[in-house]
């Protein structure tokens, strides 16, 4: 069945009013021949075959539901599930796309693969994706991020990509995606830009959003078999977009399913220390499409913080901006204490170290599932586990 929602983006690579490519005529070609090779590559019989292979052998897809029922039971209402999504090889949902990105440089002929990364998933990820179809990567990091997120950064240097330091500007994500992007101009015929998440100029929010579907693919499935009935409630967290939108996907024409995406309200909404872009944003260009982004009187982007370092960029995915704009999706906000409270809640009563981006969207959902009835259920994407946040929570907390 063909709907507005599968339809999207339009040939112009836009969702509604956002989205587009607001870049120079040059690389316009370059995006271009990248769509018209994900158009046709991604539908031949080997890279879907190849595909499903690593995501089953390699990934480990498909990941399982799981019901919290001591966090449930605490919280007194709704019943909380996730989707494991931290199960998967490295560590969170990044794998997904990387894989496919990969796999789509390999099939173009490309020689390097360039990326940014915040929190090091997507670094880590798509490190690994080049080690196992045999291409160079790079991968461009905030001087603040690989601080604190120690062990990412070890990972990466084993798996044997490029680790180019930042320290422009904040040092943090934002600056990391200028700088991997000025190393694409050098050579963008060669190289291929894997943006890790639903963000960029078209055909990537396309891209990355097609890879991530995966997840709520089998999501549904799943909980329709477990439950015999679709949850009342999805929630994941937002920064650039990439695994709300792999949860939400699937579920966009089921009217009767909540969609909430959560993204950081830092040290809150009235200190200008947060990366509220879909509560505060306007819509303005950033790093070559439309989006809500935070922006100063000229247009600039905003310095933006965040507690997880995945979550700290200024602008979301176009696709988030229309859902948004057409009350499909509500984008609501939670702040490092209530992040750092479901940290530690999460890790005592049920085992599971989430992540710092994911401990938002699980905060949220106990928020949610006080006010609703035990036969009601939230699904709730746990993006990442949180080995990589570990030591700096335990610190932060003096622990």
């Amino acid at each position: 069945m063909t709907t507005e929602n599968s339809e999207m983006p339009n040939k112009a690579g836009y969702f509604g009013e956002y989205g587009g490519q607001i870049i120079p005529p040059e690389l316009i070609e370059i995006m271009n021949q990248i769509n018209d090779a994900y158009d046709t590559v991604t539908q031949t019989d080997n890279f879907q075959q190849e595909l499903m292979q690593l995501h089953a052998d390699y990934i480990g897809r498909p990941s399982p539901i799981y019901y919290a029922k001591r966090l449930s039971d605490e919280m007194g209402g709704a019943r909380i599930f996730f989707k494991r999504e931290d199960l998967n090889h490295t560590g969170a949902h990044k794998i997904n796309h990387c894989i496919g990105e990969a796999l789509l440089a390999k099939y173009m002929g490309k020689t390097k693969v360039l990326a940014e990364t915040g929190a090091g998933q997507h670094g880590v990820a798509l490190a690994s994706a080049c080690a196992l179809v045999g291409i160079e990567c790079e991968i461009h990091m905030g001087e603040i991020d690989i601080a604190k997120e120690h062990p990412n950064v070890t990972k990466m240097k084993i798996l044997g990509c490029k680790l180019v330091p930042v320290t422009r500007g904040t040092k943090t994500l934002k600056d990391a995606v200028d700088s991997a992007f000025d190393e694409y101009l050098t050579d963008p015929v060669n190289y291929f830009y894997a943006i890790g998440s639903v963000v960029g100029p078209h055909p990537f929010p396309k891209i990355v959003r097609d890879f991530q579907s995966i997840v709520g693919t089998e999501a549904r499935e799943q909980f329709l078999k477990r439950e015999n009935k679709l949850p009342d409630a999805l929630v994941a967290c937002v920064g650039g977009g990439s695994n709300a939108i792999g949860l939400f996907t699937a579920f966009l024409d089921d009217k009767d399913v909540k969609m909430v995406g959560v993204e950081p309200a830092g040290k809150g909404l009235d200190t200008g220390q947060h990366a509220a872009t879909m509560t505060l944003g306007t819509k303005g260009a950033l790093h070559g499409f439309e989006c809500l982004t935070l922006q100063d009187d000229e247009g600039n982007p905003l310095p933006v913080y965040s507690i997880a370092s995945g979550l700290d960029y200024p602008g979301t995915g176009p696709q988030h901006c229309h859902l948004k704009d057409i009350k499909r999706v509500e984008y609501e906000t939670i702040d490092d204490k209530e992040c750092l409270d479901a940290f530690i809640k999460l890790s005592r009563l049920e085992g599971i170290i989430p992540a710092l981006e994911s401990a938002h969207a699980i905060a949220h959902a106990m928020k949610m599932a006080k006010s609703m009835s035990k036969d009601q259920t939230i699904l709730v994407n746990l993006s990442g586990r949180g080995d990589k946040d570990a030591d700096f929570v335990a610190d932060y907390l003096s622990l």
